[in-house]
């Protein structure tokens, strides 16, 4: 078996692991990065927020990605019946990037995987982690090639950014169930052959058809869109009675009144994917020798796009970090890392919460609206949630909820009145 030494290991090529590794060679690190599937391939999480153009840029992989002509999200809109709440992230509370971009994942992370070798990073495609073993915080990771060939990796340091694989996780026993109830999703491309001319065609919007089930729509700047709808699982589940995807997000779409004739005749571009019970979790986000980043970690909901945000905000940090404890620092990895990381998944776990209990619906469609309340929570949307200037990133535990019940109580005194 083949050996080869490194200083850092990192374990994907999605979004994360990009981050992670560009930072690192440009701190002349010896990074490899290896990925088990080959690119492009297709992944979900389309919608972007501005949060993770701050780790694009300090990783140098803004560039790339902006010669590619994506779509811009410079917000986004919700429905719900004859109601409408737009964000604009250029009317946030605080500083920050105030515009995003809505994307293909199979192209946009394909540019970013080929950027990374493009800095002269040794990244492995078809190549799957089978094992690792760790003494301190040295490690040997052997992988496996496409042709069935393995070789063991040494490193001093590994970045798990495998996405859905969750690779340590599942090898060293990590994962423990979500707090958050079970919900499932499914999702297609369709050719936008009816698309508005304006904003209307390319504006990102989210449905809301009960209170827990809302449908997605992500236009893209190749002219498809994104169509998927989220729910409870045991209603996504009864959308088919037979579990095929194709006829449930077809069900899905007809209870849009928004949509169906958009989109109500539309072939998909490929059968549509069904994601069951994605939220996940782990008993720790590192160990000795290894950091978890992204969905290896967490995954909370796609409605407020987080996903990308946390994978990018931690890929960014345990490079950093690693860089300093291969410096030969001293790094408290649970206050520095863990607890840092888990304040921003806590406060977007509160929004996903409170966005299914209604309670956040009930604040978006509120009227007159509160231009004040408005800019704060459109921040969280936007990603920054570790800026505790923000009340409602600060007090995110009973904000929400109170404010929805000062609401309840005006409409039921309008009503008695």
């Amino acid at each position: 078996m083949s050996k080869e030494s490194v200083d850092v290991l990192v374990i994907g090529a999605g979004p994360s692991g990009c981050v992670s590794s560009s930072y690192l060679k440009k701190n002349g690190v010896n990074v490899k990065v290896v990925e088990k599937t080959k690119f492009p391939r297709l992944v979900v999480g389309e919608s972007l927020i501005p949060r993770v153009m701050d780790h694009f840029d300090e990783a140098g992989l803004f560039p790339a990605l902006d010669k590619m002509g994506f779509e811009k999200k410079l917000g986004a809109r919700f429905l719900r019946g004859d109601e409408v709440c737009i964000f604009d992230f250029s009317n946030k509370f605080g500083e920050g990037w105030d515009w995003t971009w809505q994307v293909p994942r199979a192209d946009f992370d394909n540019t970013l995987a080929q950027e990374v070798i493009n800095k002269g990073i040794d990244l492995e495609f078809e190549t799957e982690v089978i094992d690792i073993k760790f003494n301190g915080t040295d490690s040997i990771t052997t992988v496996k090639n496409k042709d069935g060939e393995t070789k063991e990796i040494h490193a001093k340091f590994v970045i798990d950014s495998s996405g859905y694989g969750r690779v340590l996780p599942r090898l060293l026993d990590l994962e423990k169930p979500s707090k958050l109830s079970p919900h499932s999703a499914i999702f297609s491309h369709v050719q936008d052959t009816h698309r508005e001319e304006g904003e209307e065609g390319t504006l990102i919007s989210f449905d809301i058809i009960e209170t827990e089930v809302w449908l997605w729509v992500i236009p893209f700047s190749n002219g498809n869109t994104s169509v998927g709808i989220v729910g409870p699982t045991d209603y996504i589940e009864k959308l088919s009675e037979n579990g095929d995807p194709t006829e449930a997000l077809r069900k899905a779409i007809s209870l849009s009144e928004y949509y169906v004739k958009r989109f109500g005749e539309l072939d998909f571009l490929f059968e549509p994917r069904h994601l069951k019970d994605y939220s996940c979790s782990v008993k720790s986000l590192f160990g000795d020798g290894f950091a978890l980043t992204g969905n290896a970690s967490e995954f909370l909901d796609p409605v407020f796009s987080s996903g990308m945000a946390f994978a990018t905000e931690s890929g960014m940090l345990a490079a950093k970090l690693a860089l300093r404890q291969l410096n030969g620092e001293t790094i408290n990895w649970q206050t520095e890392y863990s607890d840092y990381i888990l304040y921003g998944v806590d406060v977007f776990t509160t929004y996903v919460k409170e966005w299914y209990t209604g309670n956040l619906q009930e604040l978006f469609f509120h009227q007159p609206e509160n231009p004040d309340v408005k800019k704060k929570i459109c921040a969280v949307l936007a990603g920054y949630v570790w800026n505790k200037d923000n009340p409602f990133v600060k007090k995110h535990d009973t904000v929400i909820k109170n404010l929805a019940n000062l609401i309840k109580l005006e409409k039921q005194h309008n009503h008695q009145s």
